[in-house]
């Protein structure tokens, strides 16, 4: 849909929902009170009596091979009175692989039932909370997950269609039963069709993936953490950053029944998705970003800029191709890594959360749309905002790394640089090692500084960097990094609770019941003290030089150029800071390093680093007027090596 047409859309649909609200309330309220239209809905419900059921949606798919459409469980809390009274509600949706193997939030919440087969747990607060204020909330199992039919294939046709089809059942254009096996419909008559997704991680991602259908009926999306290409998951740009392939993550989530059935998924998985670092159809099926010309509905993201699990490199791309297709939008951006914002900015982010569905389902004109697009985390619990994300002034500004004094250690600016620098790939360290010794000569990395800024300098959305380097082996590893020199307090994002701790206090969200209780346990931030902060980070295979989505064997000594992706970001680097550019080979936490120990040799000449600025070119004129360059760097401690699990899951115990 063109941007001038989606937005009309918009705008015709926001004055419909607005009237038709102020209407339904003029009726139902007196003449006093209907005057005005609602602007926040209240807790006026009964979530202890509200209504608990679970019905099966046909998907159309035979993906575990038993000669019979896969029916996925859909699990509804909604509220009794709107049904009695022949209103009709919206719905929030969490469709997840995780509710009974793994569990959801902070607290590794799963679903239980009662003796009848009825939800009486359901993870998280968004039950207790909405459906006292006129909302159904909808927990749907993927298929191949807990009580549903099907196969895991993560990501792929079976993931999305389990939770599309759900919202087809709800705009009644999909089948529906009343038991997993029999014959009995069971009608959505009890909403008008309206949903909301949300969800973290996995559950964030399928939200992704639903928007990239198209699905009517789906107005907006909360995507927390969330994957927007698969393949960027397991791989970037040839270099794999797992040790396994999505065959493990199927596995790890599939219920008893889907494991005795999905064989022949599980195959064509390991087989779709090889080791090689290739691009495949496999991948083009999970890459979401080729489809968001088809989004309808809003979107309001939330990730940690220090997600090494679901890496910024996914919002980044997915945020811009939303821009370009002119999708109303809305982010959060925290310190963290992979952690749920009511993990790190709880009360904010229930306001918040409430006041964007209200606005997004039940039309509400609470002026969240007129409010700042974007909340960034500058340091522990200190938020600025931007009126839009990146800001209007940001421009791309070309930085090149030049020689210095010593082997290694150079400078960073505007200027074209001319010379070489050499390094040997060292796969037993990582970012961090090479970030604390930006300012010494090793022999693992080249690092490159802009002098001690005198003023602050912010850099906003995605950067890449562009090497020329002579390998002497047939293949090789790079990263870049980004690195703010100097000292800070931030979010300990290596940490297990990556930038949060959990205490044992709790706070409230809705009612609660004997089985469903709304208190969860409080977090504060955990924080480290830092001479230097990892802004940005990417990595590739040097193979894929030609083209990203097919490596090829090197020839040694022959000189090749290639444009690496760093993920999106938001940071200021203060005044009296300095901003580097690292090189080097493979990250110890990257996996599959070259069987050998290649040394590169960059051309500096042919080496470059484009990177988002507020402000362009003459914010960075002003930022380094009169900049000089440190004698020596203070080395001091940074966060711990954040990646220690050989495979972490989308989703994680949060």
């Amino acid at each position: 849909m063109p941007t001038c047409a989606r937005q009309a859309r918009l705008t015709a649909w926001r004055s419909l929902v607005t009237a038709a609200t102020a209407a339904l309330f003029a009726a139902l309220l007196s003449p006093a009170v209907a005057q005005a239209a609602p602007r926040e809905s209240e807790p006026v419900y009964s979530y202890e009596n509200a209504i608990r059921e679970s019905v099966w949606v046909d998907t159309g798919l035979d993906g575990d091979g038993d000669g019979r459409p896969d029916r996925v469980a859909v699990d509804i809390v909604r509220p009794s009175e709107p049904a009695r009274q022949g209103r009709k509600v919206p719905v929030i949706m969490d469709a997840s692989p995780y509710y009974s193997c793994c569990g959801r939030g902070n607290e590794s919440q799963k679903k239980t039932y009662d003796a009848d087969g009825n939800v009486v747990q359901m993870p998280l607060f968004y039950d207790n909370y909405f459906v006292p204020r006129g909302y159904a909330f909808v927990g749907v199992d993927l298929a191949g997950t807990n009580r549903s039919d099907g196969c895991v294939d993560v990501g792929g046709p079976s993931d999305i269609r389990s939770a599309k089809a759900v919202i087809d059942w709800l705009g009644g254009r999909a089948r529906a039963y009343t038991t997993r096996t029999g014959a009995t419909t069971a009608p959505a008559g009890w909403t008008n069709g309206r949903t909301g997704m949300i969800g973290k991680s996995w559950d964030g991602t399928i939200a992704n993936g639903v928007a990239a259908t198209g699905v009517r009926g789906l107005e907006t999306i909360v995507p927390i953490a969330a994957i927007s290409s698969w393949y960027d998951y397991y791989f970037q740009q040839g270099a794999p950053l797992y040790d396994s392939g999505p065959e493990w993550l199927s596995d790890y989530v599939d219920s008893p029944d889907a494991r005795a059935k999905c064989a022949a998924v599980q195959q064509a998985i390991v087989k779709g998705a090889p080791r090689t670092g290739d691009w495949t159809p496999f991948w083009t099926a999970r890459d979401y970003v080729e489809d968001a010309s088809k989004v309808r509905a809003s979107v309001f993201a939330v990730h940690g800029m220090q997600d090494l699990n679901v890496r910024t490199k996914h919002l980044g791309q997915w945020w811009d191709a939303l821009a370009k297709n002119g999708v109303e939008r809305k982010i959060w951006l925290s310190q963290t890594g992979h952690v749920d914002p009511f993990d790190f900015r709880r009360g904010a982010w229930v306001d918040t959360l409430h006041r964007w569905f209200d606005h997004e389902l039940l039309g509400y004109d609470n002026g969240i749309d007129d409010e700042p697009m974007a909340d960034i985390e500058r340091h522990p619990d200190q938020w600025s905002t931007s009126a839009v994300w990146p800001p209007r002034d940001t421009k791309t500004v070309t930085l090149r790394p030049s020689k210095g004094a010593t082997a290694g250690v150079g400078t960073l600016g505007p200027r074209t640089g001319g010379g070489t620098e050499t390094f040997t790939d060292d796969p037993a360290l990582s970012e961090t090692d090479w970030a604390a010794r930006t300012d010494t000569s090793t022999p693992e990395k080249a690092g490159f500084s802009t002098g001690t800024l005198t003023r602050d300098l912010r850099l906003s959305g995605s950067s890449t960097v562009t090497v020329t380097a002579t390998p002497t082996t047939s293949t090789a590893h790079l990263s870049a990094v980004l690195v703010d020199l100097g000292p800070d307090t931030i979010r300990d994002y290596a940490d297990g609770g990556e930038g949060i701790t959990t205490l044992t206090d709790r706070t409230c969200w809705g009612p609660s019941t004997a089985g469903d209780s709304s208190c969860y346990k409080v977090t504060r931030a955990a924080t480290a003290d830092v001479g230097y902060t990892v802004v940005s980070r990417g990595w590739a295979d040097l193979g894929t030089y030609a083209s990203a989505r097919k490596g090829v064997p090197l020839t040694p000594g022959k000189a090749y150029t290639l444009t690496i992706d760093l993920a999106a970001t938001d940071h200021i680097v203060p005044e009296g800071h300095r901003l580097a550019l690292i090189v080097a080979g493979t990250d110890k936490d990257l996996i599959d390093p070259p069987s050998s120990r290649p040394t590169l040799t960059l051309d500096l000449a042919r080496t470059s680093a484009r990177l988002p600025l507020v402000g362009g070119t003459a914010a960075f004129a002003r930022a380094t007027a009169g900049a000089t360059a440190p004698s020596h760097t203070a080395v001091l401690d940074g966060v711990r090596d954040p990646r220690t699990a050989a495979h972490p899951v989308p989703g994680g115990h949060r």
